[in-house]
């Protein structure tokens, strides 16, 4: 919003962007949308002019502006999602924090215990898809009277994936494994319950149909303690429109 300030519009810009997250969530995609009014006598911004002009004022910050394009008046950025992609890394083969490779530190997690039952997580997974109250899967805050518990997961995966660097350290035996969660929109805190309710079935300590059960008792407090994941191996992928 700083950024775009300082393209000297006429009438202060306000960004409305398509999701918020958690502290320590990344986002290796995300959307707005803006007005921007140039003085008069002033041609309007093309697309690639919006884009140089508003990275080159973000330059100290870990943000780059990918693409721009002119929507109708009756776009929101919120609103007019069809879906959002959320991704989730995990680290397996760690028997302390401290063989985490120091690039991807803060960039994933490695539950304790080494490595996971991932069939056990697969068939877990399946028991989150479709349309469900998601009550026992969402941290209470401020907007939880106001929001409906209902959700939609059109799919959730997990599948083996690369870390950075990782072909250099092949001998080590660490596994990278990626979730991935699609949806219209989900609440507050919910993949990374999702996420930690899951690797306890990798663990052992809940069994898939446990899944099933935690839905189904559509109470917060049911959540296992201490079972949600942290934020730093999640991230926002996509928003699609």
């Amino acid at each position: 919003q700083k950024a775009a300030q300082n393209l000297k519009p006429v009438v202060p810009i306000k960004f409305r962007i398509s999701s918020r997250t958690d502290t320590g969530v990344h986002a290796l995609c995300n959307s707005a949308h803006l007005d921007i009014q140039r003085a008069p006598g002033k041609p309007v911004f093309s697309e690639k002019q919006l884009v140089y002009g508003l990275n080159y004022h973000l330059k100290p910050e870990p943000i780059r502006i990918l693409n721009a394009y002119r929507v109708t008046n009756s776009f929101h950025a919120r609103f007019s999602a069809l879906s959002r992609t959320y991704i989730y890394r995990l680290l397996m083969g760690c028997t302390h924090y401290s063989e985490i490779p120091v690039f991807e530190r803060d960039l994933c997690w490695a539950p304790a215990g080494g490595y996971l039952n991932v069939p056990a997580m697969q068939d877990a997974a399946q028991f989150l898809l479709g349309t469900h109250d998601f009550s026992t899967f969402r941290s209470l805050n401020s907007e939880t009277p106001f929001q409906s518990p209902v959700r939609t997961i059109l799919q959730a995966d997990i599948r083996p994936s690369s870390g950075f660097l990782s072909q250099h350290y092949e001998h080590r035996g660490l596994e990278f494994w990626e979730l991935k969660f699609r949806g219209r929109s989900f609440l507050y805190r919910q993949v990374r319950r999702m996420v930690g309710a899951l690797v306890a079935v990798g663990q052992g300590k809940l069994t898939p149909h446990h899944i099933k059960e935690l839905l189904e008792i559509k109470d917060s407090r049911a959540f296992p303690s201490n079972a949600m994941a942290p934020p730093s191996g999640l991230f926002l992928k996509s928003v699609e429109y």
